[in-house]
């Protein structure tokens, strides 16, 4: 556990961030609060009893006064693309782990490909995307993969009971349109795609009691960009829940609501991964409630492991390459039901 080590949460007033402050706090770690607004973040500070450091991704020093003493830093503050630079620069001078929750397609490769040979380089630790999507589906997909060293292709499809989006979530995706502008991405050949077409709409049978669903196919997400980093699969492809997709980006659609005491939503997940290789087949799926709140067991559980050692390797790294997959996975028992079928 913990044992009082103290964890700077930028973003900690957040919708996510609340989450994993509580999460953080419920395993004996000491939460310090940041964020740039001062009032938001005193209120939070009150409500728990800790520590607030008002910080700006535009003030640097700020940041370091935010990160002084502190073992870690969970990035929960989005839009990514403006703070994951800002925040890992931070954890860098400050020679501390970096964990960020994002599901930015953008500020992830961003991260991969301007900090992989320098973390290296430092012996620095930096995991993104250590949350529902990204982490998640990195570890059962590393985790269906099992003695298998390279596999044809990987698909990783998600039944949502429903989605309504955070204000963050929806602030994410405007910048990650903007971003791409008129295109989409999807990764094929090892390689990744710029495509102008729609994407295409598909049936994926879960298992039950779910069974067939109409899906957008290629609905990528931040595992296609942490799976293809350290396993050796050509073609990663997410699909989403017709319903989910269209709840997602409708403008209308209003904030998850909690409806038990932890503040959870009643939302269901259901993340079905399909790994293949020649003419084998290995399946891995999870199944849980409110894809906003499992993120902080998960990131708290990867936080705990860096902390305490048990990693396979430094630099900037996916879930599943730094962790001990099966492992993980099982310890999200409380949060999380796991099913592992490998012939």
């Amino acid at each position: 556990m913990g044992s009082g080590q103290l964890v700077a949460v930028f973003g900690a007033y957040g919708h996510t961030g609340r989450f994993v402050v509580a999460e953080l706090a419920a395993r004996g770690f000491v939460p310090v609060l940041s964020g740039r607004n001062a009032q938001t973040l005193e209120e939070l500070a009150g409500e728990y009893g800790l520590e607030a450091r008002v910080a700006s991704v535009d003030d640097p020093a700020s940041l370091d006064r935010a990160l002084a003493g502190t073992a870690a830093v969970i990035n929960c503050a989005g839009p990514f693309a403006s703070t994951v630079g800002p925040v890992i620069e931070a954890a860098l001078r400050a020679k501390i782990p970096y964990l960020d929750v994002a599901a930015e397609l953008e500020a992830n490769l961003d991260t991969f490909a301007h900090y992989r040979e320098r973390a290296r380089d430092a012996g620095a630790v930096i995991v993104p995307a250590m949350a529902f999507f990204g982490g998640l589906g990195d570890l059962l997909t590393t985790a269906a993969m099992d003695d298998w060293t390279e596999a044809d292709e990987a698909h990783i499809a998600y039944a949502l009971s429903d989605w309504h989006p955070t204000a963050g979530t929806r602030l994410s995706g405007t910048v990650s349109r903007e971003r791409r502008g008129t295109h989409r991405l999807r990764y094929t050949g090892g390689q990744w795609e710029r495509r102008t077409d729609a994407a295409p709409v598909l049936e994926w049978t879960f298992p039950e009691p779910v069974g067939p669903r109409t899906v957008i196919g290629e609905f990528t997400m931040a595992d296609v960009v942490t799976v293809p980093q350290h396993l050796s699969i050509p073609d990663v492809t997410t699909y989403m829940t017709a319903e989910a997709a269209r709840d997602v980006t409708a403008p209308h659609t209003p904030a998850p609501t909690a409806t038990d005491e932890s503040g959870r939503s009643d939302q269901t997940f259901l993340v079905d991964v399909v790994v293949r290789s020649g003419g084998a087949e290995r399946r891995a799926t999870a199944r849980g409630q409110d894809i906003y709140a499992v993120t902080a067991p998960l990131v708290t559980e990867a936080l705990e492991r860096v902390l305490t050692g048990r990693t396979k390797t430094v630099g900037v790294a996916s879930a599943g390459e730094i962790f001990d997959a099966p492992d993980f996975l099982h310890a999200l028992a409380p949060h999380i039901t796991l099913d592992l079928v490998l012939v």
